[in-house]
């Protein structure tokens, strides 16, 4: 029962009775005063955090524990120094570098403004041009703005390039004689050369964006454009006895290609012309290597280009010519690895807008393609040869 019922009860309480009264009358107390304190402390918590929140994050935890951190002011700043921020540095990392060059006071300094500053994620690696003696902030908002600071020389190999190509862009963007360059390709260990290129260096230039400080020497730069040409091949797992025939055959597909759907099915074409025997003879007839062999990087071939003998006439000469012709991609080297299945030996773009391609695996079925590349130019005739894309077709009437 209750214990307004028990007030009303005839009988004497027993002094056990009393006692557990007593002790249940506590125990509601006890549990009522928890509440209490309990509601209080949310309170408190929820009007103070927040500050406290604040005030941490506006501090140092040096300043909080009373040591101050090392921090330059924003009074003169000193000689400017080039600093480097290797590839996947973190704020930590970055800290270190600048605190050692005396460009921030201390570490401390840099890595409170780094974590106070939601953009300095943004920062890139690459060499800076940075005044000595700045507060961490400062440091923090140049690196940021690398446009006006970044000093590295941006170098982009785009894919099919040749080796002169890269020789030239090499010069014109480091700001060095073509002949250096030329003469660094040669010092074929210096930069790494594997050998079984056999001291050409054509197509083992990996086609990518390269950043390099700029005083990096030549021979370094392509030693690191090579080397990341093997990095490639040893990630795809090329035995190196077929890498230089591998680099050919992708180097050749990189130019007769213009769409990365075609890559696999023009690589089978590739193949099947090497051991033909009966139509074409082992003849590649692409105008690519043709082009090349007469010095030529692009364009349609004239009857003398066609006519010019030499080891990279795919016409005169079965087989694959002796060397690539450029720097192929990597979709164009999984090509070679991956052909598609196709008894092909003939392709023709019959739109040189849109780069629609036609395959066929006789002649009859390609010259009636042909028709309607002819077709399609007949229609379109402010289409400028120059314009048109380095190989409208493989495989001549012969």
């Amino acid at each position: 029962m209750g214990d307004i019922f028990e007030a009303f009860s005839d009988e004497e309480p027993t002094p056990q009775r009393v006692r557990e009264d007593r002790r249940r009358r506590r125990r509601t107390r006890s549990a009522a005063v928890i509440v209490a304190i309990l509601a209080v402390l949310a309170g408190v918590t929820f009007a103070v955090l927040p500050n406290v929140q604040s005030w941490i994050s506006s501090n140092p935890l040096g300043e909080i524990f009373g040591d101050e951190v090392e921090d330059y002011g924003e009074g003169e700043e000193g000689d400017p120094v080039q600093i480097t921020i290797p590839q996947g540095s973190t704020g930590a990392d970055m800290a270190t570098i600048l605190a050692s060059a005396d460009v921030v006071a201390s570490r401390e300094a840099f890595i409170n403004a780094f974590t106070a500053d939601a953009n300095a994620g943004s920062i890139q690696p690459g060499t800076y041009e940075l005044p000595t003696k700045i507060s961490g902030q400062r440091a923090v908002t140049l690196l940021k703005d690398h446009a006006g600071q970044r000093i590295d020389m941006q170098i982009t190999i785009p894919e099919g390039f040749t080796r002169t190509q890269v020789h030239e862009r090499v010069a014109n963007i480091m700001d060095v004689p073509i002949e250096d360059v030329v003469a660094a390709s040669e010092d074929t260990e210096a930069i790494g050369l594997p050998a079984e290129a056999g001291g050409n260096v054509e197509g083992w230039y990996m086609p990518q964006t390269y950043m390099f400080n700029p005083d990096t020497p030549v021979s370094e730069i392509l030693g690191d454009m090579i080397a990341a040409r093997v990095a490639e091949l040893d990630g795809l797992e090329v035995p190196a006895e077929q890498r230089q025939e591998l680099l050919i055959k992708a180097s050749i597909l990189e130019r007769e290609v213009n769409q990365a759907d075609y890559y696999p099915m023009v690589a089978r074409v590739i193949e099947n012309r090497l051991v033909d025997t009966a139509s074409v003879n082992g003849r590649l007839q692409m105008d690519s290597t043709v082009l090349y062999g007469v010095g030529k990087s692009g364009g349609i071939p004239t009857r003398a280009d066609l006519d010019n003998d030499n080891p990279y006439n795919s016409y005169l000469y079965p087989g694959l010519p002796p060397g690539p012709i450029g720097a192929p991609g990597d979709d164009a080297i999984r090509g070679i690895l991956n052909p598609a299945e196709g008894d092909w030996l003939y392709f023709v773009t019959v739109d040189l807008y849109t780069g629609e391609t036609l395959f066929a695996a006789t002649l009859e079925e390609h010259n009636a393609n042909k028709l309607l590349l002819d077709q399609w130019l007949a229609e379109n005739p402010d289409y400028g040869s120059a314009t048109a894309p380095a190989q409208e077709e493989a495989g001549g009437d012969e």
